[in-house]
């Protein structure tokens, strides 16, 4: 119950940690910032392309126009409007405009002498700069109505007359409403071609992470095979760069698998060369008749207990959730009823078994399961009055899978007072109840070592319901 909230804080962090998230948040932020530069330059050398065509355009409009220009013999501008080929010098406010200012010594403007007929009524202002003969140049100020304007300038002196008062300023301006109505128009296709192509992008970033990504998921499904017991190997094809990796993991296992066979073997060599003199004492003392024979005996069953238990102890402590265990949980109840019913043939017991599924299997050691079963059932057939029950099935939406085993009797059972204490404080049975020896506590460690649980309920036949959940494993899957 416990572990729900820590799951739920630790859930916002799992992306931060997932190296696909870290790829492609990499990926996308490197896409973004290069589309984002790259469209900046390209829109900043588009409208100075536009401005350096526009501009290009007024410098012929002012070459022709200083070609119209004459001077009569007063010193004085005149212009032909009538041979300028381009209508819009005659319609007002038409977005193309001409002008022609008197200067003085000091460069400064006098007044408009001549100018276009599309300016109407307005003339065109520039600030006054010095301005040396033929030299050009260029403006950006404000026309009729407010229009932005890009304008042109140029000094020049009637004929060969030295006197300040015959120089003047030509002036040729165009409207920059349709140039940056163009750069808005080229901005906003550029803007979505390159949402366009930073999301195909991003599709191919994901694609690619995808893809490189995919012998690390191998690798994790045929890991969790080996934690389920499907397979004692990690089995695939893996590229170069993770393949000697699986290698030296598979050498791991196997390196595992044959020291935890080394000692399952000198535990039962040790089990072996300790019962054997401790049942030749006990033949040797039962030819006794005396209170030394029963000192003996009592002290050999004891040595028995303690042997089995820390050799039962050590087993399971080297074996357990060993990669590769799967253990079908039918065949073992089958064969555990079948001794109980010959052991307690005096009682006539009834042993029911019911199982969900008879494809059951428990990931763990075959021996373990035996001692965890038997251990309740006998536990059961000892206090049981007239029958034992026992269920087996997965439990309904765990993951990972569950094995619910349920073993039940119509004996004397256990207070609630007791059970609520042993829950409680995890007091062992063999302690907590007087003569079920040390058969319960072995199935209280052998639970815990399996990372089970546990838990012990008033059976409604009126003896003890013992209820066991533990890892299942997945069938053998088939080439």
């Amino acid at each position: 119950m416990s572990g729900a909230p820590v799951a739920a804080v630790a859930a916002p962090s799992h992306w931060v940690h997932s190296l696909r998230f870290r790829l492609l948040a990499a990926t996308l932020v490197g896409l973004a910032v290069a589309l984002l530069l790259a469209g900046w330059v390209l829109s900043s050398l588009f409208r100075e392309h536009v401005l350096h065509q526009f501009e290009a355009a007024l410098a012929q409009q002012l070459d022709q126009l200083t070609a119209q220009l004459e001077f009569d013999a007063a010193a004085r501008p005149r212009i032909d409007s009538q041979a300028l080929s381009d209508p819009r010098w005659q319609r007002p406010y038409s977005g193309l405009y001409w002008q022609i200012d008197e200067m003085n010594h000091g460069a400064q403007q006098r007044h408009s002498e001549l100018r276009s007929r599309s300016l109407w009524d307005t003339r065109l202002q520039l600030d006054a700069d010095a301005l040396a003969d033929g030299a050009l140049h260029v403006h950006e100020g404000l026309g009729p109505k407010g229009a932005p304007l890009l304008m042109l300038e140029r000094a020049l002196r009637a004929g060969d007359a030295p006197a300040p008062q015959s120089r003047w300023r030509l002036v040729v301006a165009g409207d920059l409403q349709e140039t940056e109505a163009a750069v808005q128009r080229f901005t906003g296709v550029l803007v979505l071609s390159l949402a366009a192509l930073l999301v195909l992008l991003a599709l191919a970033a994901w694609a690619q992470v995808a893809v490189g990504l995919r012998p690390l998921r191998a690798l994790q499904r045929s890991l969790h095979n080996v934690h389920q017991g499907e397979a004692t190997q990690l089995l695939g094809v893996f590229p170069q760069e993770v393949q000697p990796l699986v290698n030296d993991f598979n050498q791991v296992l196997a390196r595992n698998a044959e020291v935890v066979a080394r000692a399952r073997t000198h535990a039962g060599n040790l089990a072996h060369a300790l019962k054997t003199p401790l049942s030749v004492l006990g033949q040797a003392t039962a030819l006794q008749r005396n209170d030394l024979e029963r000192l003996v005996q009592e002290q050999l069953a004891l040595a028995r207990r303690h042997v089995d238990w820390h050799l039962a102890q050590a087993r399971v402590a080297a074996t357990q959730q060993l990669p590769g265990q799967r253990t079908a949980v039918a065949p073992v109840l089958d064969g555990l009823v079948r001794v109980m019913q010959r052991v307690y043939a005096d009682k006539h017991l009834h042993i029911s078994s019911e199982l969900g599924d008879t494809a059951l299997l428990f990931a763990g050691e075959e021996q373990d399961l035996q001692e965890l079963l038997g251990n309740l059932l006998d536990n059961a057939c000892k206090w049981a009055k007239s029958g034992v029950w026992i269920r087996a099935a997965l439990v309904a939406g765990a993951l990972p899978a569950r094995l619910r085993l349920q073993i039940e009797d119509d004996g004397p059972g256990i207070s609630a007072e007791h059970l609520q204490a042993v829950v409680a404080r995890g007091v062992r049975l063999d302690e907590a109840v007087p003569g079920t020896g040390l058969g319960l506590a072995i199935v209280q460690d052998l639970v815990a070592l399996y990372d089970g649980q546990l838990l012990l309920q008033p059976s409604p036949h009126g003896g003890l319901l013992v209820t066991v959940e533990l890892t299942a494993s997945a069938a053998p899957k088939t080439a």
